[in-house]
């Protein structure tokens, strides 16, 4: 949860923009990255947390859906579109996001996979909404994008928009303190592998606020530094 890097293809903007310009663009407006090259195929290597990188993901989806739909108000086609510069167009300075209905009904929140485990396990209470409001998720490997909307003819915007701030807080606590281990496999045997999820389990009750999550091929571990370091001690005993 320290550091991840994500490659941006920039390629999409080259006909509203010069991607040089909109990357140092970028850099001024997320300054916790650290920006690698700009390659010839547009694409671009961003480093740093996971909560700066969702920030720029944001930034850049309103970027492309406000040009969208300026283009489909000027009719225009997207042959036919000047390279606009950033001054006419510049990014916002706060974070909004991509899917939205008309009246701001529908708001979405990127999470990361593993932290939004741990969310639902130990404070499941930021996912409960009244019949107003309902919220869904759609897991993509390491990211999970968790969908808030109406539900009832009595909701409005502002509640959803405060379901979403809950969880956005939530998160990224949750990011500065917890920490992953992984206990992978390798070659142990079937009886090997299920031995170390017994002891797993049985340590759940010493370690309550570690969540431990078994695959076919390893176990991950989430929770506090300390925590996850006595249990994985344990376990290697």
């Amino acid at each position: 949860f320290i550091s991840v890097t994500s490659v941006l293809n920039m390629s999409i903007f080259k006909d509203q923009f010069v991607l040089e310009d909109l990357v140092q663009e970028l850099q001024k407006k997320s300054t916790a990255l650290s920006f690698g090259p700009l390659q010839s195929n547009g694409h671009i290597s961003v480093q740093g947390s996971f909560p700066a990188i969702r920030l720029l993901r944001d930034l850049l989806l309103l970027k492309a859906k406000s040009l969208s739909e300026k283009d489909k108000r000027e009719g225009s086609q997207s042959h036919q579109r000047p390279r606009r510069s950033l001054q006419q167009h510049r990014l916002p300075a706060e974070k909004s996001d991509f899917v939205r209905g008309a009246d701001g009904e529908k708001q979405v929140v990127v999470l990361d996979t593993d932290i939004f485990h741990y969310m639902k396990c130990f404070f499941p209470r930021t996912f409960l909404v009244n019949d107003d409001v309902r919220i869904s998720d759609v897991a993509g490997g390491d990211i999970t994008t968790v969908y808030i909307e109406k539900a009832g003819r009595r909701s409005d915007a502002e509640q959803v928009l405060r379901v979403k701030k809950k969880i956005e807080n939530e998160s990224i606590k949750l990011h500065h303190v917890l920490r992953k281990e992984r206990i992978c496999f390798g070659k142990h045997s079937r009886d090997e592998k299920r031995r170390y999820k017994q002891v797993c389990e049985s340590l759940k009750t010493r370690y309550p606020c570690v969540l431990v999550i078994p695959y076919d091929t390893h176990i991950d571990l989430i929770g506090n530094s300390s925590e996850i370091f006595a249990f994985t001690k344990e376990v290697s005993k």
